[in-house]
C-alpha cells in the first residue's frame, strides 16, 4: 500500500539492511501466537535508538503512513496486525540497560530489553524486576500492553512497576512522561496514559522501573485438590486471610496432563494449585504454616516441594510453558487464548463457568490463571481451518466476556485488547468514556497512524 512512498525510499537509503520488504520478515511482524490472521506490513526497520524512532515515525507522518511498533512478538490480540499496511518498527535491537540504581531500587532500560535479560543483567547486584507475564517478552511491550503475570498478587502489575517512559509522538516529538520519584502531583500522569495504550498513543523506546531485592529465602510448593472449584476457593481464601504470597496458580486437570506430556514433569494429576512465598527464612515458614492450614479446608492434598532453585525454576518454566503444552496436545492446531479479570469473590464462579462451556464443546483446552488477583485463562487448541469449532470456541469467548463484565469485572485482565477484543469495549465502558478515549487519541494522533485499528471500535 505504502511500499512506493518517499518516506520508505528514504528509510531505505539512510539504513540498509536494516530497512527490508522481504515478504517473509513482513509476514513474521504481521501476527502473534494465535489464530488471529497474519496482516503484514509494507515494510519492517529494525530501529537502534530513541532517535531513529523518531526520525522514522516523522518521515511516515509526513505521508500518513500507518506505525506499529514490534517487541517479541508474543501478542496474543491481534496488535501486531498491519490492519493499513505501514511500517513495522522493531525495537528489539534497544536492549541496552541504561542504568541501574541499587540504592534507589530502580533501573532504565530501552524498550527491547526483554524480561529475562534484564533479570540476568540485575542477578548479581542482588535485584529481580518481578512481573513475569510468561513469555520472555520485552520490557517495552510489557508496559505498551500493561503487562500482569504470576507475580502480580504481591509485586502488582506494569501500571505499578513503570516510574517514567521516554516515549515518541505520533509526530516524532520525543517527551520523558513523568521523573524517577517514587510520587508525583505534578500535571497530568502521562505515564500510566501511556503504559496499557498498545502503541496507540506514542511509541515507547526507554522505561524506567522499580526493582526489588531478591528475598532472603523462596519457597514453592504444588498441592491438589477434589475439583477446580476447590482449587479456587482455596486460592480466594489466602487472599481474604492476608497472606502475602509470592504466586499463586491455578492449573487445571487436564493442563497437568498436557504439562507432564509436553515438559517431561511428574506432578500428581489433579486440579492443582502452585504457590511461591518470599521473605525471611522465618517468614516464609510462617507464610506455609498458614496456607497450609488454609487450604487443608478444601481437600487439598500434602504439599508437593520444589526445594531447589533448579526445582522451583523447572516448575515455573512449565508453567510459562502451558500454552505451547495446550497446542502441542493437538497436531496441528493453532492457539486461541482468552482471559479475563473479575473481583476475587467471583473467581470460583467463573472458573466454574468456564469448565463448563469448555466441557460441553468438547473442546481442547485448559484453564490456568493468576488466580490470586482474579485473573484467569482459557487456551483452546483449534483447527484454524474447521468455521464450526471457531465459531464455537468465539461464542465461550463472548460468553466469558459478558459474564465478567455483568459481575464488574474486565474483559481482559492482562492480554490487552487489540483488535482481539475491541467489540466488547462498549458493553464495558459505555459510549460518553469511548467517546472520551477517541477525543485523547485524535489530540495525540491526530493522523491515527500509530497501530490503527486496535483499542478503539469504530464510532
Amino acid at each position: 500500500m505504502h511500499s512506493l512512498s518517499t518516506a520508505f525510499q528514504t528509510l531505505a537509503n539512510r539504513f540498509g539492511n536494516r530497512f527490508s520488504r522481504s515478504p517473509a520478515l513482513r509476514a513474521q511482524h504481521g501476527g502473534g501466537e494465535t489464530h488471529h490472521a497474519v496482516a503484514a506490513p509494507d515494510a519492517v526497520l529494525f530501529a537502534e535508538s530513541t532517535e531513529e524512532v523518531a526520525e522514522a515515525v516523522k518521515l511516515c507522518a509526513a505521508e500518513g503512513i500507518p506505525v506499529i511498533a514490534f517487541g517479541a512478538g508474543t501478542s496474543l490480540e491481534g496488535h501486531l496486525a498491519a490492519t493499513e499496511g505501514g511500517l513495522s518498527l522493531d525495537l528489539t535491537r534497544m536492549r541496552k540497560v541504561l542504568r541501574v540504581s541499587s540504592a534507589d531500587l530502580d533501573c532504565t532500560v530501552e524498550a527491547g530489553v526483554t524480561r529475562e535479560e534484564l533479570n540476568a543483567y540485575l542477578r548479581d547486584q542482588g535485584l529481580f524486576f518481578p512481573v513475569d507475564p510468561g513469555a520472555n517478552a520485552t520490557i517495552g511491550g510489557m508496559a505498551a500492553t500493561r503487562a500482569s503475570g504470576t507475580n502480580a498478587v504481591r509485586y502488582g502489575t506494569m501500571r505499578d512497576n513503570v516510574l517514567s517512559l521516554t516515549v515518541v509522538l505520533a509526530n516524532g516529538e520525543v517527551i520523558r512522561t513523568s521523573s524517577r520519584a517514587r510520587k508525583s502531583a505534578a500535571g497530568y500522569d502521562l505515564t500510566r496514559l501511556i503504559v496499557g495504550s498498545e502503541g496507540t498513543l506514542g511509541i515507547i523506546t526507554e522505561v524506567t522501573l522499580r526493582l526489588h531485592g531478591i528475598p532472603e529465602a523462596t519457597a514453592a510448593a504444588t498441592c491438589r485438590f477434589p475439583d477446580l472449584v476447590s482449587a479456587a476457593e482455596a486460592a480466594i481464601a489466602v487472599i481474604q486471610y492476608g497472606v502475602p504470597i509470592a504466586r499463586v496458580e491455578l492449573m487445571e486437570k487436564r493442563l497437568v496432563d498436557y504439562t507432564n506430556a509436553y515438559s517431561g514433569l511428574t506432578l500428581p494429576a489433579g486440579d492443582t494449585l502452585v504457590f511461591e512465598f518470599h521473605g525471611s527464612e522465618k517468614g516464609v515458614a510462617e507464610q506455609v504454616e498458614t496456607v497450609r492450614g488454609i487450604v487443608a479446608d478444601y481437600g487439598a492434598a500434602a504439599f508437593d516441594w520444589a526445594t531447589t532453585p533448579e526445582d522451583r525454576s523447572r516448575l515455573w518454566k512449565a508453567r510459562h510453558d502451558a500454552f505451547y503444552a495446550v497446542l502441542a496436545a493437538r497436531t496441528g492446531s493453532k492457539g486461541w487464548a482468552t482471559d479475563i479479570c473479575v473481583p476475587i469473590s467471583e473467581l470460583a464462579g467463573s472458573v466454574a463457568l468456564a469448565r463448563d462451556l469448555v466441557e460441553k464443546a468438547g473442546a481442547t483446552a485448559a484453564i490456568l490463571g493468576h488466580v490470586g488477583d482474579g485473573n484467569f485463562h482459557v487456551m483452546f487448541a483449534v483447527d484454524p481451518d474447521d468455521a464450526a469449532e471457531l465459531d464455537r470456541v468465539r461464542a465461550i469467548n463472548a460468553e466469558l466476556i459478558h459474564h465478567a463484565i455483568a459481575v464488574g469485572g474486565t474483559s481482559t485482565g492482562e492480554h490487552g485488547i487489540g483488535s482481539g477484543k475491541i467489540d466488547y469495549m462498549r458493553e464495558e465502558f459505555g459510549d460518553a468514556a469511548l467517546a472520551l478515549m477517541r477525543a485523547i487519541k485524535t489530540a495525540i494522533d491526530p493522523k491515527g497512524i500509530l497501530n490503527p485499528g486496535k483499542i478503539l471500535p469504530p464510532a
